[in-house]
């Protein structure tokens, strides 16, 4: 928990805030490199699937976020090893989306 003061409109407000998600880790599969939530969203869409050969860039999923659709690429080309979201899922900032080996 943290401790932050807020200002709104010129009034300060003293308000505490628990990290959400950071009791429980994410089971990752064996993948070296974690694709993580960019932002918190609804995921519309997985475009793959354990075992897929991904280039560098390539669309993992995407995820809705404030009305946008975004997607979430590949950071380098590699395998997945295990994606941990299905589409309607609703994910926070950093979750644990994809794995790649």
């Amino acid at each position: 928990m943290k401790r932050y003061t807020v200002t709104v409109n010129g009034k300060a407000y003293d308000v505490s805030v628990d990290e959400v998600g950071a009791g429980a880790p994410a089971a990752a599969g064996a993948g070296a490199v974690k694709v993580n939530a960019p932002m918190p969203g609804n995921i519309l869409d997985v475009k793959v699937k354990a075992g897929e050969s991904v280039s560098e860039g390539q669309p993992l999923v995407i995820l809705e976020a404030m009305k946008m659709e975004n997607d979430i690429v590949a950071p380098k080309a590699g395998v997945v090893a295990a994606v941990h979201v299905k589409k309607g899922d609703v994910v926070n900032s950093n979750d644990l989306l994809v794995s790649l080996d």
